[in-house]
């Protein structure tokens, strides 16, 4: 029997967790002994989205760990379990409780640590880096004792603590020694811009300030010295000033170090040991050392190509040009954004009014790219920096690239036009040729896509670019994506929304008259009448709406294996009073109906044939209930915690908020079901991140999370806006829910629907909150319209015999149907099984 390969991962952080997903997806890690030693008490978590920490204030909220990875692949994790030692004689790693641990490959992912500069007082209480879940949780605690925070460090990952200090309501500062923000990414003209609009949030920004020391305030905790004589005030400080390579294992072990650090590696990410490789922010390949995640990752696979022998990746450096929102200001920077390159220009756009600030750098013939930095609006960075990773030659007015377009002209570049090679997502290091070969394999939307490749699912970034590459690898392979609704409609369902809307179309006689042919199918009568239902909100069984609808709608209850149906009233919230259980075990008991309490936090009573249904809710209308509309594509219900009425944790009283959502948008019509959630707290028993819209109670008023689900794929729902007071927090989703009506496809969930948006989030955000489109009081006043048109259908079906008359099982005769069969179990009916009905065919 053959003996495993010993292999030891130190370093628990995203590049070695990312290092054991691509070694598992070899298929060969059975032929190790996989060992991983993690300092922090936590499996690994996204550092990249570190902020997004503060949104749940929860470390499941950043967990990379999916569906038990370790134990499903024989993976040992030793969390909280530091290596202090690494034996290269005897190929044995130490660790700061004893442990010993032989090895025959050791993968080195220890990362970096941030820096802090040796200043007189730098140790004082409430100061802190910002680099750990631990860190976060220190600055937290502390911000609520304080008033003012200040952050040393104005890069990347300093505006990334800044902007939290702001959201834990503190007066915050930025202080840079540097003349400028971002001094590494971005020239003089980005920088101005850029602090302006960080100043315009409200953050006061010094730069060119060298502090000389930290000592104690007259009325703060804090007050720094610079050395222009110049003091600040403050009571939180977070050192944010750069990271350095945690090499000191390496160095112990004799490794071969780079003359400013890190561990020296080949284009494999060995080291000068051939059983050791390095990877991440610990790793100096040419003089180097990259603090990217997406170098990180690209370490990691071509570590495991080398090790397995699976593949031929190497690293041979990365582009560090990025594009993130600090602050909720784009920022991007591509290639040699100062223009050092031997005599490149440069062609520059400012729109002061508007706050952005565009520049490119090309060579000296301007055929090709060379760098650039766009401040305020980043729409254009995926193709400039297609433009300078593949060397394309430029259009021959190469500023066109930047500035803004006349109507139905483009200065764009066609995604034909890229190499196969060409890498559209370079936090996953997927490359056009990857993203073609997934439609080859049959994947024809983005939720597919990034399913096969993992494009789109790191930072988002590059969603704009893979679906262009998607369609357009459509078109090429000759699928036809055929949008048509059906047959009968050469529309989406989009469009046939706006001519319904505009032309205010009422009946799917005068639709079909005007748009469609032929007699019409079940896709394109149930669209419409849904259509219809978002549009005008009349009754569902109105003449001539009511022969548009599927058999749940005609019936208004859900039709069940054996021809029964289920009755679902409205309990908003989950609220109910004693009187109304009882009245709902009463019409239960009296119709022999199975009861069950629902997910949604109501009471289901199946088994109610469809002559039944008409007298069940007469009782149940007359005790105050209300349809549920479980039986429609709508709202179904919005699960609420008990909130701040009764937790003793509880800060905003959710309770009252989900019965409030639940009263508004009961009865609203959209493509697919809704569910909501509103919890009182982050504890998040109410599970609103599972959900179409999702509310979390804060301190200071209530996180909104969007598009998210459970089900067969179930999606976590993204934070979509912090700490909004009432009002704020119903006019975002009442433009919400209307902009998903109006552009959803048929039957598409929230989830798709976003997942499919070219912009994604980000765009959603600018219509939703910023009113890119201009739209916000239509949706509003169509919102308010749906609202006002509310009725109970139950309530207003029973009030009226014409609509009563399609409850009659039979025609002719008041009998009932004898083949609906039950037997007991468990002290309640239950469906009949088919094999136990006798059937008797007649000749």
């Amino acid at each position: 029997m053959s003996t495993k390969i010993k292999l030891v991962v130190i370093g628990n952080g995203p590049v070695g967790h990312k290092f054991l997903e691509e070694l598992v997806a070899t298929g060969k890690h059975n032929a190790y002994q996989i060992t991983v030693f993690g300092e922090e008490p936590l499996p690994a978590y996204d550092r990249v989205q570190l902020t997004r920490w503060f949104e749940t204030r929860q470390a499941q909220t950043l967990n990379l760990v999916k569906d038990n990875f370790y134990q499903k692949n024989n993976i040992t994790l030793y969390s909280n379990e530091k290596i202090i030692q690494i034996d290269r004689a005897q190929q044995v790693v130490i660790s700061n409780s004893g442990k010993q641990l032989p090895y025959d490959k050791l993968i080195l992912a220890t990362g970096s640590y941030p820096f802090v500069p040796p200043v007189k007082g730098h140790d004082r209480e409430n100061i802190f880096v910002y680099r750990t879940i631990a860190d976060l949780e220190k600055i937290t605690a502390a911000a609520q004792q304080s008033k003012i925070g200040t952050v040393i460090g104005g890069g990347l990952l300093g505006l990334e603590a800044a902007k939290a200090l702001k959201d834990l309501g503190l007066k915050t500062h930025v202080v840079e020694f540097a003349p400028r923000l971002m001094a590494v990414q971005i020239d003089d003209g980005g920088g101005k811009m850029l602090r302006k609009k960080i100043e315009n949030l409200g953050v006061c920004v010094h730069t060119q300030k060298n502090t000389q020391s930290i000592t104690a305030g007259e009325t703060t905790t804090h007050q720094m010295n610079f050395a222009d004589g110049e003091i600040l005030a403050t009571d939180i400080i977070v050192f944010s000033a750069g990271i350095r390579p945690r090499d000191e294992l390496a160095r112990q072990a004799a490794l071969a170090i780079g003359e400013r650090g890190g561990v020296v590696i080949n284009n494999h990410c060995l080291t000068s040991d051939n059983n050791i490789y390095a990877i991440g922010e610990v790793a100096l390949w040419d003089n180097k050392i990259f603090g990217l995640i997406a170098p990180g990752n690209a370490m990691a696979q071509a570590a495991v190509d080398h090790l397995t022998q699976s593949g031929t990746r190497e690293f041979k450096g990365a582009d560090m040009s990025t594009k993130l929102k600090l602050m909720g200001v784009d920022v991007a920077s591509i290639g040699d954004a100062h223009g050092n390159s031997p005599n490149a220009r440069s062609y520059t756009y400012v729109n002061d009014r508007e706050e952005i600030y565009k520049k490119i750098v090309v060579s000296h013939d301007d055929k090709h790219l060379l760098g650039a930095v766009l401040i305020g609006d980043a729409a254009e960075y995926g193709s400039l920096l297609q433009f300078m990773l593949n060397k394309m030659t430029l259009p021959s007015e190469p500023e066109s690239l930047i500035l803004p377009q006349l109507e139905g002209s483009s200065a764009g570049i066609g995604v034909d036009a890229l190499p196969d090679s060409a890498q559209i997502c370079s936090c996953m290091n997927v490359t056009k040729a990857d993203v073609v070969q997934a439609v080859q394999a049959g994947a024809t939307d983005m939720a597919t896509i990034k399913s096969a490749t993992k494009a789109a699912t790191g930072c988002g970034g590059c969603s704009a670019l893979v679906t262009q590459v998607l369609n357009n690898e459509l078109e090429k392979q000759g699928i036809s994506v055929n949008t048509d609704l059906c047959e009968h409609f050469a529309y989406t369902r989009q469009a046939l929304y706006h001519l319904i809307r505009i032309e205010k179309i009422k009946d799917f006689t005068t639709l079909m008259s005007k748009h469609g042919s032929g007699l019409g199918c079940d896709i394109c009568k149930a669209t419409a009448a849904s259509i219809f239902a978002s549009c005008w909100n009349e009754h569902i069984l109105n003449k001539p709406l009511h022969a548009l609808q599927d058999t749940n709608d005609y019936y208004m209850g859900n039709m069940q294996k054996d021809g029964t149906y289920s009755v679902v009233p409205r309990v908003a919230g989950g609220e109910i009073t004693p009187e109304k259980l009882i009245v709902l075990g009463q019409v239960a008991k009296k119709y022999n109906l199975y009861t069950k309490i629902t997910g949604g936090q109501r009471v289901d009573l199946f088994g109610a044939r469809s002559e039944q249904l008409p007298d069940i809710w007469q009782e149940l209308v007359a005790a105050g209930f209300e349809t549920g509309h479980a039986y429609g594509k709508s709202l179904r219900t919005v699960k609420s915690c008990v909130g701040s009425t009764w937790c003793r944790y509880g800060v905003q009283d959710s309770m009252a908020m989900a019965i409030l959502l639940e009263n508004r948008y009961k009865g609203l019509r959209s493509p697919h079901k809704l569910k909501m959630a509103v919890s009182g707290c982050t504890r998040e028993c109410a599970e609103a991140q599972s959900k179409d819209v999702g509310v979390i109670a804060t301190e200071k008023g209530w996180n909104l999370y969007v598009c998210g689900n459970g089900g067969m794929k179930p999606r976590h729902a993204d934070l979509f806006a912090s700490d909004l007071d009432d009002v704020t927090l119903i006019k975002y989703i009442d433009r919400l829910f209307m902009f998903y009506i109006r552009t959803a496809d048929r039957l598409q969930r929230t989830s798709v629907w976003l997942d499919n948006m070219e912009g994604g989030l980000s765009y959603l955000k600018s219509v939703i909150v910023e009113d890119k489109l201009g739209i916000a009081n239509e949706l509003e006043q169509e919102m308010t319209q749906v609202i006002a048109s509310y009725q109970c259908e139950w309530k207003t079906t029973i009030e009226d015999p014409e609509k009563l008359k399609r409850f009659t099982h039979f025609v002719n005769s008041q009998q009932s149907d004898d083949n609906i069969r039950f037997i007991q179990e468990r002290e309640q009916i239950r469906p009949k099984p088919l094999q136990e009905i006798t059937i008797i065919e007649v000749n």
